[in-house]
């Protein structure tokens, strides 16, 4: 058996109508549907999303296999409701609400939450890795940090919201960074620093309880993983893969800069924020802040690549280099999800065309 942490993930899709591309509150039809045929599909907080959980996988190629098949199995099971399955991070049609999923908690967040409950619809990613204990979670988060704007702008997939385009390559995540513990972490010295915010975000009723601790990088409350959710749900399984893949290399680099008594330093203050607005808003085809060397705003894809050289040692090791570079040598020659969105909507003005062309991606 391999000794390289194991990993899988969680893709979030939206469900819309197949004549006007609205969302479409179908989320228990789909996922009863889905069970007969075999895959168990989670309810999210707005009914017109479903989300798939991976089994742990050993290498990229097995993660991308069940990936496509939950995602094939998925979109028949939508197709078979009389609804369509998208890969997008937020819907180009919207309404003015999202109905909020008919069960006893998401009630109770959308009686406590309001326009930000009622206002969702928004659709992530989420990869666990394996980590030894929550100690390590918590220094691969600190080690992640100034790298999760490059992981954004790699992943964004949210460019058109409200039948307009919104200037930015991950709207998501901005109407995301108004829940109350979202966006990117803060530096935690400890577990026990962890719980003791976690604690007064909850005893002050910031947040229901722990399970709405919705950073972008978090120890798992389930799993002994290390939970990343930083993306848009990306177009294609290929562009999961790749994110799962970097993901999988940074926590493996950051352990052994652990195990190598490296001290990560604190980033200065307002600096992450504009790092995370700056991805959010150019994605892959703009700038980028480099806040690891200091070089200031740097192309995107050239701050990309910095990230690959540092996971090269456990991209090598997991046999991983040459199909990392050939993948992002593809996203950069096709676009991420947010570019070829844009390129669709730019083509005609048409939202349709644009839910056509996610439609097609989210099986490629």
């Amino acid at each position: 058996m391999s000794d390289h942490p194991t990993f899988g993930a969680e893709e979030e899709f939206l469900l819309v109508d197949p004549r006007t591309g609205q969302p479409a509150a179908r989320n228990a039809e789909v996922a009863a549907e889905a069970e007969r045929r075999g895959v168990q599909l989670q309810l999210e907080l707005s009914s017109c999303q479903v989300e798939t959980t991976s089994s742990v996988a050993a290498t990229s190629a097995e993660l991308g296999a069940e990936l496509a098949r939950l995602r094939h199995t998925a979109a028949q099971a939508a197709e078979a409701t009389g609804v369509r399955l998208l890969a997008a991070g937020l819907p180009p049609v919207t309404p003015h609400a999202f109905p909020v999923t008919d069960t006893p908690r998401y009630r109770r967040i959308g009686a406590q939450f309001g326009m930000i409950a009622h206002e969702q619809g928004i659709c992530g990613c989420h990869v666990h890795v394996r980590v030894p204990d929550r100690a390590a979670a918590i220094y691969v988060s600190n080690w992640l940090r100034p790298w999760l704007p490059s992981l954004l702008a790699l992943s964004a997939n949210s460019p058109l919201y409200r039948n307009a385009d919104t200037g930015h390559a991950s709207w998501r995540s901005v109407l995301w960074s108004r829940w109350p513990a979202a966006g990117p972490p803060p530096f935690f010295t400890s577990p026990e620093d962890f719980d003791r915010t976690v604690r007064l975000l909850v005893d002050a009723g910031v947040i229901l309880d722990e399970d709405m601790v919705y950073w972008d990088v978090r120890p798992s409350a389930d799993f002994p993983t290390v939970e990343v959710r930083v993306a848009d749900v990306p177009a294609t399984v290929a562009e999961t893969v790749l994110l799962a893949t970097l993901i999988r290399a940074a926590v493996m680099t950051a352990l052994a800069a652990r195990d190598s008594g490296d001290h990560v330093a604190r980033l200065p203050p307002g600096a992450l924020r504009a790092a995370y607005w700056k991805a959010a808003h150019d994605g892959l085809a703009g700038h980028a802040l480099d806040l690891v060397d200091g070089r200031g705003a740097v192309p995107a894809r050239e701050q990309l690549g910095a990230l690959v050289r540092r996971l090269r040692p456990a991209l090598d090791t997991l046999g991983e280099y040459d199909r990392v570079v050939d993948e992002l040598d593809r996203v950069a020659a096709r676009g991420n999800g947010a570019m070829r969105q844009l390129r669709a909507w730019r083509e005609h003005r048409d939202a349709l065309d644009v839910v056509a062309a996610i439609a097609t991606a989210t099986l490629e």
